[in-house]
């Protein structure tokens, strides 16, 4: 996904310039062209302009104004239609939403946008999740983010792709060391160290963060050792490169509103650790076979471990201490994954004055086991678990995900101002899992098979030198996941993150998106784009929860996110601004009863109520989905008042959002009956409120080489929550309550950090 000018051609160039007679030489300066990579391998890139989509990028620049932990606190602080839910309140682990499309580290989740770390995809092939804390931060040299369901990108880009692209020794030579803390006892060192010799280059980059956290026992450690070896010369050029991370967070979830009210810090339960290890090599490189033709490929090996141990209520507490009232009301659930993938693709690209035309194939295998158990206690007064138990196996399986691809796509210019491009990509995919622990059918053992034909194409028209328009349709698909599968049965619901029952069948999801828009430049500096898309989801895959933390996955129908988006960038001498609107409107496409034990209009529609059922809802066309705010605004600044003093600054604002639970959006707060006769009393709106927060950052540059730099978040301390669900509340001022009769049905909610600051220094030397 790298921005350059092809090799040849800057070699062309300084050849011209050392041979011309010295009476001829002149300065030329010529416009810059940004270029951006149209597959997950590195091949010649197509200029902005000439793509039927508005492709956003951040630059490494960009990247560092901002302080920012990770890509996700990036893209939402910086990119239109992005926005997050924090419902673990880790900073690390958040769900990144764009267009109303989800990457997410939490199974259960269901995930719509595909990410790539110099063209290896990252998205675990166990649930599809993306850990942000495996991503190596330091070592990011760019971002971008490509809308649509562009096929070229593979599996799970329904809503669009992420193609990140890290640093080496010619693009980054230098050395960094930088040193931050402050807030939540939160302390981050970064460091940096690159070069080359012309034909060798080296880069290394390490981070380690650690903080207490805002919240109760809700400390994070994370670690990350990034280091690339390259090659470059005027036949080619290669990379290898080494990621590892080490890490342990902290998410303590959904709080309820009224546990809240009483104390900001307050968590619902606890332990709620998450331990992630990774261990990935890959090999990248590019050919060149002719001035317009190059061969690039890949080959990786990805080796991550995962341990989950989460302080839940007993989900069979509530039939079984009225036969029972000793009963254990607390449970530690345990989960183990290991998953070692392995992959490789090539591509041939073909680069003239009228194509820029892409062949590939790729292949992705992955192995994964994963153990489940469970160990029953007791709920102290902490909210932790005590007395515990034996543990026992609640599941036990190994399963594998194979993947081959057959790709293509081409830019086409059939003039030189109007620019056609189509894609194609066949996936054929299998997922198969083997149960160890129940031998005997119905159980975990699974063999399914996927094959997916995937088209793309749009036509670019540069109208005027200051006007371009575009427009485009594009398909993608994906295929349910290992987790998806083994948690698919409405009789067995699963305890999250892991727990899985029988194999139903599940049906590929696929999308198809339209659409097209205007973008140009003004008088002043001034960059502009307004467009509008509409994504179409057939066969969609739903978590229907039935607690706080368990539920199942199950194909529903069809669902939409279509929307507008509006963007304003430029400067004014010493000040770069930003400024972006997006409108959302996501919504459900087919009628159907889910689960919706909590929301107060259960069992109350006549669909929904045969033999006897209480718990149902009904979901009608047109209700909104769940969890996505359908107005954010976002501003920024950054103004250079003297050579060496930077001080920026920029707000997010979002609107109310439905919260899970409330798919019909019909819950309301009250005492209501239902048909069959149950009275009950629900708290809590089944919203969450809108909130804007502003952020300011300054930087100083002391000379020598060192610089200070600030940030607050959360200037004003607004208290917001960026998601919640529907729930039971156990608890009373703090307290268990043993009767499952005096529990309350409440709004949950995920609280936003209050207002933070950090201060740090940062030398940097060697030609950074």
């Amino acid at each position: 996904m790298k921005r350059h000018t092809p090799q040849r051609s800057l070699l062309a160039i300084a050849l011209a310039a050392a041979f011309a007679p010295a009476s001829a030489q002149q300065i030329v300066t010529t416009e810059t062209v940004e270029v951006i990579g149209t597959t997950p391998l590195a091949g010649i890139g197509v200029p902005r302009l000439h793509l039927p989509a508005n492709v956003q990028s951040l630059d490494d620049r960009r990247l560092e104004e901002v302080e920012s932990l990770n890509v996700a606190e990036q893209l939402v602080r910086q990119v239109p239609a992005v926005t997050v839910n924090d419902i673990q309140g880790n900073p690390y682990q958040v769900d990144l939403n764009y267009r109303g499309f989800t990457a997410s580290p939490l199974l259960g989740t269901a995930q719509g946008l595909s990410v790539y770390v110099d063209g290896v995809r990252v998205n675990e092939p166990f649930g599809d999740t993306v850990n942000w804390d495996l991503i190596p931060h330091s070592a990011i040299a760019g971002i971008d983010l490509i809308p649509g369901s562009n096929p070229a990108f593979g599996l799970n880009t329904l809503g669009g792709a992420l193609a990140i692209r890290t640093k080496s020794g010619f693009s980054n030579p230098g050395g960094k060391l930088e040193l931050s803390g402050g807030s939540f006892g939160r302390s981050n060192t970064e460091v940096e160290y690159g070069g080359n010799n012309g034909t060798l280059g080296w880069y290394v980059a390490g981070d380690w963060f650690r903080e207490d956290g805002w919240r109760d026992y809700s400390p994070s450690d994370v670690k990350q050792l990034f280091a690339k070896l390259s090659f470059r010369n005027s036949a080619g050029e290669a990379d290898l490169t080494l990621s590892q991370a080490r890490t342990r967070l902290v998410g303590n979830g959904l709080v309820p509103q009224a546990m809240l009210d009483e104390r900001r810090a307050n968590i619902f339960t606890h332990p709620d650790q998450t331990r992630n290890d990774l261990t990935q090599l890959a090999l990248n490189g590019k050919l060149w076979l002719s001035d317009a033709q190059s061969l690039s490929g890949s080959v990786y090996v990805r080796k991550t471990r995962m341990r989950t141990l989460n302080g839940d209520m007993n989900d069979d507490y509530e039939d079984d201490w009225p036969i029972d009232p000793t009963t254990p009301n607390g449970a530690h659930n345990r989960t183990r994954t290991r998953q070692l993938g392995t992959g490789s693709a090539v591509q041939w690209n073909l680069s003239t004055d009228a194509h820029q035309l892409a062949l590939g194939a790729s292949w992705d295998q992955a192995r994964m086991r994963f153990v489940q158990t469970r160990q029953l206690g007791t709920i102290d007064d902490t909210r932790g678990i005590g007395n515990l138990l034996d543990a026992t196996e609640e599941n036990k399986l190994w399963g594998t995900t194979r993947t081959a691809s057959l790709f293509a796509t081409d830019t086409w210019s059939l003039t030189k101002s109007l620019h056609l491009t189509a894609s194609a990509r066949y996936n054929m995919s299998r997922v198969t899992t083997h149960d160890e622990l129940n031998l005997v059918a119905p159980n975990l053992d699974g063999d399914h098979s996927y094959h997916k034909l995937n088209p793309a194409i749009g036509l670019s028209w540069q109208v005027l030198p200051a006007l371009n328009a575009y427009a485009g349709f594009s398909q993608g698909n994906r295929v349910p996941t290992p987790i998806e599968l083994g948690c698919a049965d409405q009789a067995n619901p699963c305890t999250l993150p892991n727990s899985m029952a029988s194999d139903p069948y599940l049906k590929q999801v696929v999308a198809r998106t339209v659409e097209a828009g205007l973008r140009g430049t003004l008088p002043g500096n001034t960059q502009w784009n307004a467009g509008v898309y509409r994504t179409l989801n057939t066969d969609d895959i739903l978590f229907v929860g039935t607690s706080t933390s368990a539920g199942y996955f199950t194909n529903y129908g069809k669902t939409q996110r279509q929307g507008i988006e509006l963007g304003l960038n430029g400067s004014v001498r010493a000040i770069d601004w930003y400024a972006n609107y997006s409108w959302l409107h996501a919504t459900f496409r087919s009628d159907a009863c889910l689960l919706g034990a909590n929301n107060s209009t259960r069992g109350t529609a006549a669909e929904c109520t045969g033999a006897g059922q209480d718990d149902e809802i009904l979901v009608k066309k047109g209700n909104r989905l769940t969890g996505l705010p359908e107005h954010s605004l976002k501003f920024g600044l950054a103004w250079r008042t003297t050579d060496w003093l930077r001080i920026g600054g920029d707000v997010q604002a979002f609107s109310g959002q439905y919260v899970r639970g409330n798919e019909n959006n019909q819950h309301q707060s009250g005492t209501y009956t239902d048909a069959l006769g149950n009275t009950r009393t629900f708290d809590g709106p089944g919203k969450v409120g809108g909130y804007a927060i502003l952020n300011l950052n300054a930087e100083a540059k002391l000379g020598a080489g060192w610089q200070m730099f600030a940030k607050i978040n959360n200037v004003f301390d607004r208290r917001y929550a960026t998601a919640g669900a529907l729930a039971e509340n156990p608890f009373l001022a703090g307290s268990f309550q043993a009767d499952p009769n005096d529990w309350h049905r409440q709004t949950f909610v995920a609280p936003g950090a209050p207002r933070a600051a950090w201060l740090g220094v940062r030398y940097v030397f060697g030609g950074k």
